[in-house]
């Protein structure tokens, strides 16, 4: 019993450990990302962003942290004041919980399911109900509205979404992202499937409420949204599972479109980068082209973002479910497991 009692625990911990190695880095970067953004859009405007906290301005995420957590949470009056509270909990440990199945490097991941497709689809899906529990109980009107618009753009964008990687698992035949990763090898799915990329990446902007879809934070009309009412680290945790969210979609355009760990080429030397820096390397380049689209576009207006959704993505992706499943069988090559 006492052997059995060891060797639970030290499962238990090794699965901890594998937990803390990904969450971590990944709030690290959360923080950094934050900097990154102000000091890349400063430059696009010809001027500095943060550089007086430590050398550089690196120390300035964490005396932002310090700023927000010295602050008064304030809950207002007509609060339903514990759905208030679990809102902004529940929209950053949903960032957090996705990358359970994200691979970072051959083997280097917590839960290589043979569904991490299906798991990724119910984690982003839940991400709504964070949204619409935040702006039902701060009891606002411009909070309340905030969240309808959220919900809806990020349910129309989901559809498309989830038959652009519909396109993926056909040429792929499984829904293991490991699979996905290794089919790549020869050619990443980025060139055969380049429309499906790049309506996938724009469906990820609207997915995570960034410019130039962020009308749940219409500042004109709304104020800001469905965080109207929220303060201090209640504030911070939206904050920071919004740019853990984009962390996520970057992550998950790498491993469904560029090849994941793999190189470009393989070619020396790139093929003797550890895979893990080629993952990091993709992600901070879509995160760099997210910090670019806000700082070089307008917003659209919300009748413009819901055309889009529906009229010019969903067809066009279905569409291309239909030309792609035709293509494979055409010549013969699409997977057993899709075949039947």
């Amino acid at each position: 019993m006492d052997l059995m009692t060891n060797s639970y625990l030290m499962e238990l911990a090794l699965i901890v450990g594998k937990i803390m190695l990904v969450v971590g880095p990944l709030l690290i970067a959360v923080a950094y990302l934050t900097l990154a953004e102000r000091r890349v859009i400063g430059f696009m405007q010809l001027r500095k962003g943060p550089n007086v906290v430590g050398p550089f301005g690196m120390f300035q995420p964490f005396a932002d942290a310090l700023k927000l957590m010295a602050k008064e949470t304030i809950l207002p009056a007509g609060a339903n004041k514990v759905v208030f509270v679990l809102a902004p909990m529940l929209t950053f440990v949903l960032a957090l919980v996705a990358w359970a199945v994200i691979p970072f490097g051959e083997g280097l991941v917590i839960a290589d399911i043979n569904v991490g497709i299906l798991y990724l689809f119910a984690i982003s899906s839940l991400g709504v109900y964070g949204v619409i529990m935040a702006g039902w109980a701060s009891n606002s009107k411009y909070a309340f509205l905030g969240a309808l618009r959220s919900a809806a753009q990020m349910v129309s964008y989901e559809v498309s979404m989830g038959l652009v990687i519909i396109n993926v698992l056909i040429c792929v035949g499984s829904l293991n992202l490991t699979a996905i990763v290794e089919a790549q090898r020869g050619m990443w799915f980025a060139l055969p499937l380049l429309p499906m990329f790049f309506v996938f990446f724009i469906s990820t902007l609207a997915e995570t409420n960034r410019a130039p879809f962020d009308l749940p934070e219409g500042e004109s009309e709304l104020v800001a949204g469905y965080f109207v009412e929220y303060s201090s680290m209640s504030f911070a945790l939206f904050f920071l599972g919004e740019y853990a969210n984009m962390i996520l979609m970057s992550g998950m355009t790498t491993v469904l479109f560029l090849g994941g760990w793999l190189p470009p080429f393989d070619i020396w030397p790139l093929n003797i980068v550890p895979g893990p820096i080629w993952f990091i390397l993709k992600v901070m380049l879509l995160l760099f082209v997210f910090l670019w689209v806000r700082a070089t576009t307008p917003r659209y207006r919300y009748d413009q973002l819901m055309r889009l959704g529906w009229k010019v993505f969903l067809p066009f992706s279905l569409i291309w479910v239909v030309l792609t499943s035709g293509f494979l069988l055409y010549t013969g090559n699409l997977p057993a497991a899709v075949a039947g």
